[in-house]
């Protein structure tokens, strides 16, 4: 059985990086949704024009891991209390963003919200849109696997990395097998 969560937070390869890592995980696909153009390809989001936000499908079994625990994984490897931007990357495509599939995907994510809100692991607001899901559409293939494909990469190194290592430290438990 496989069960799938749209996220976005800034560049999809640094989300798509930390989620490739997990057993559990099936498969992580860069993409775009939440906007209005019909198949839009990367230069055309870049733009910041279509509406969408680069975001990561992330198919998982739900038998190894909860998907509580993925949204809590995903806040914790962006900022959420940014308002269309993460670090350098600028612009609505960079929003941090659920797009759920069904009610009961929005009642989790709003209540992992809740509880992070509560705990006080924000220093500000968390911003976060909520949105259903109408359309994912994969990114081009060499948007793909990008980590796995180029580690040594300086964007790799510099950016995607750093939170692998944080997601390791503070999630240990999804990471193991």
């Amino acid at each position: 059985m496989s069960r799938s969560i749209t996220v976005g937070g800034g560049c999809f390869w640094c989300i798509e990086g930390v989620f490739q890592q997990l057993p559990a995980v099936h498969q992580a696909i860069s993409g775009y949704a939440g906007g209005e153009s019909p198949d839009p390809s990367y230069r055309e989001v870049c733009s910041g024009r279509t509406g969408h936000a680069e975001v990561v499908q992330v198919n998982f079994d739900p038998e190894q891991v909860e998907e509580r625990a993925l949204l809590k994984l995903f806040f914790a490897i962006h900022d959420p209390t940014q308002h269309n931007r993460q670090g350098p990357d600028v612009g609505s495509q960079y929003r941090s963003i659920i797009l759920y599939a069904d009610e009961e995907q929005r009642q989790t994510a709003e209540a992992v919200i809740k509880e992070i809100e509560a705990a006080g692991e924000c220093s500000a607001p968390i911003v976060t849109e909520l949105v259903p899901l109408t359309t994912f559409y994969p990114a081009e293939e060499m948007h793909q696997r990008y980590y796995e494909a180029a580690p040594e990469a300086p964007y790799c190194r510099s950016m995607i990395a750093p939170k692998i290592t944080k997601a390791r430290e503070r999630f240990p438990h999804l990471f193991d097998g």
